[in-house]
């Protein structure tokens, strides 16, 4: 059993690291060179949680290295609360893309503020209570080092446990893209009123890059509720470990690997914009039209 978590666990990792390392020329290329914003920060912050992520999965699992009841502790809250804060970085950057989309309207932002703040500290509450009812410590088995996140009572008083994020951020994620779907069909219909229809329009890549990332959260959140359904039926058998298992990859591939191009495909597609002066300065008038700071032109 072991031995499956430390390998999906080296497995998820290793697909981070890898996709870091395929786009790590167009990162540098589309963030690092350059000028830092609000936006930069948020994709670096996800960047940065995902290291933490991977490294604390591994270190949790791995087999032949003891890090004591305290370093198991620190892992099981770093477990918890890092998809957390992860999912909120990320909410902040559907923000600012819808409010790009809805040409800087102070309603919509004030509202998706208020909204996220609102179900964060709600997950935040609900976790801190579940958590209070759970303790981590370091077992050893045969000479097998293994930290083990468990409860202290025989029934915690939310049934969900610790997958709360996933209820919240998916109530999240339909509201975001039912605003994104909404101004991108007003959009359309304006151009096609105007005949001026383009398929390289930068909100087709918005709403492309914000469908596929809706759908990836929608089947990350049903792995995770299917995870809780099968524990409590069997939670030793080798079929759940391995669907446990494929429920973390899931979840770290859906969080690290696709939340940051988010930001990415939308700054190459700029670059992509600017690359073609004549074609850029019409395609970025048509997309955002006029009036739109430079935050959205450059930093969605």
């Amino acid at each position: 059993m072991i031995i499956f978590d430390f390998g999906f666990a080296v497995a998820s990792s290793t697909a981070v690291i890898y996709n870091w390392a395929l786009t790590f020329g167009q990162e540098f290329e589309l963030v690092w060179s350059q000028r830092w914003s609000f936006i930069t920060i948020l994709y670096l912050g996800v960047r940065c949680l995902g290291v933490i992520y991977c490294s604390t999965i591994i270190l949790f699992n791995v087999p032949t290295v003891s890090v004591n009841d305290v370093g198991c502790k620190i892992l099981g809250r770093l477990y918890i609360w890092t998809p957390v804060v992860t999912i909120v970085t990320l909410g902040v950057v559907m923000i600012i893309r819808i409010y790009a989309m809805y040409q800087g309207s102070r309603k919509i932002l004030i509202f998706l503020a208020v909204i996220l703040l609102t179900l964060s500290i709600t997950t935040g509450v609900l976790l801190a209570i579940v958590d209070s009812y759970s303790r981590s410590e370091e077992f050893v088995l045969s000479g097998i080092y293994q930290c083990m996140n468990y409860s202290t009572e025989e029934n915690t008083p939310l049934l969900i446990g610790f997958y709360w994020e996933y209820v919240t951020g998916l109530i999240w994620e339909a509201l975001a893209l039912s605003f994104a779907v909404w101004i991108v069909i007003k959009h359309f219909r304006e151009l096609q009123r105007r005949s001026r229809w383009n398929t390289k329009d930068c909100f087709t890549v918005l709403i492309k890059t914000h469908v596929f990332y809706f759908a990836a959260f929608a089947v990350t959140s049903l792995f995770t509720f299917g995870s809780l359904c099968i524990n409590l039926s069997n939670p030793s058998s080798v079929g759940v470990q391995i669907y446990d298992g494929i429920s973390q990859t899931v979840i770290v591939v859906q969080l690290f690997v696709l939340g940051p191009r988010l930001i990415l495909d939308v700054r190459a597609h700029h670059a992509w914009l600017l690359a073609d002066s004549d074609e850029g300065t019409a395609m970025t008038t048509i997309a955002f039209q006029e009036g739109i700071s430079e935050l959205t032109d450059s930093d969605v």
